[in-house]
């Protein structure tokens, strides 16, 4: 038998070794550099912070110079978004559709439109959550007298020569409105006609239809929606406006 062949079969005959078991003590020490690490860390901020501060308190004129520069920065910022806030409260009391318009919109810029007509009409936190899985709300808003109003848009590109909105899609609006997203109001929009069988199916589960008469109303001018529709639940709370 060659060499080779005998290391291998000693090699083979030796029991495998043993691994030793993590002793109380490894882990304690372990601990303990942990410990002595964060405890040098700390030493070591606390430091920095107190040559800073120093350094400050020395050269105390770079805080006058910062100071100088922030004030006009900052005033400059706060204009700024009162500005954008102003002139947004300028463009939404006169945005006006016309129904031109809202009919050549993708479905998801309609609920867009929706949303901001709302914000028009006061509803501050109008927001448009339409999309995969909504659950049959696309716009959901809160107006000036605390009612909490959710909406579903129903967008076709014909105008009043598209498919027409069906007891279906009320249904659905029907059982998800109150139940899951609370509404005091539920109202589907529309720039296209809507069935007799929905209109009859709305006013017997307190639905509010907007068809496209009532969108164009609503779009092209500046009564807020609560006074174009019949039957809206009255004021949650009271307001400056109620």
């Amino acid at each position: 038998m060659s060499p080779r062949a005998r290391r291998g079969r000693a090699a083979a005959r030796r029991p495998p070794a043993r691994r030793r078991p993590r002793t109380p003590g490894s882990r304690r020490r372990r601990g303990d550099d942990r410990l002595v690490g964060f405890f040098v860390a700390t030493v070591l901020a606390v430091a920095l912070v107190a040559a800073v501060v120093d350094w400050l308190l020395t050269h105390w004129w770079v805080l006058v110079v910062i100071g100088a520069l922030a004030l006009p920065a900052g005033g400059a910022w706060l204009h700024h978004k009162r500005q954008q806030a102003r002139w947004e409260a300028v463009r939404a009391q006169g945005l006006r559709y016309a129904l031109p318009q809202l009919d050549a919109l993708h479905h998801a810029r309609f609920e867009e439109a929706v949303r901001d007509l709302m914000r028009r009409d006061g509803c501050r936190d109008a927001v448009r959550v339409g999309g995969g899985g909504d659950l049959g709300a696309d716009v959901k808003a809160t107006d000036p007298y605390g009612r909490r109003w959710v909406i579903q848009c129903k967008h076709r590109s014909k105008g009043s020569a598209g498919s027409a909105v069906g007891t279906p899609d009320l249904q659905v609006l029907n059982g998800t409105a109150r139940q899951v997203h609370g509404a005091d109001v539920a109202v589907i929009v529309t720039n296209g006609r809507v069935t007799k069988p929905a209109v009859t199916f709305a006013q017997q589960q307190r639905l509010h239809v907007v068809d496209r008469h009532t969108l164009g109303v609503w779009a092209s001018g500046s009564r807020p929606l609560w006074e174009l529709l019949r039957a809206v639940p009255p004021p949650r709370k009271p307001t400056a406006l109620s």
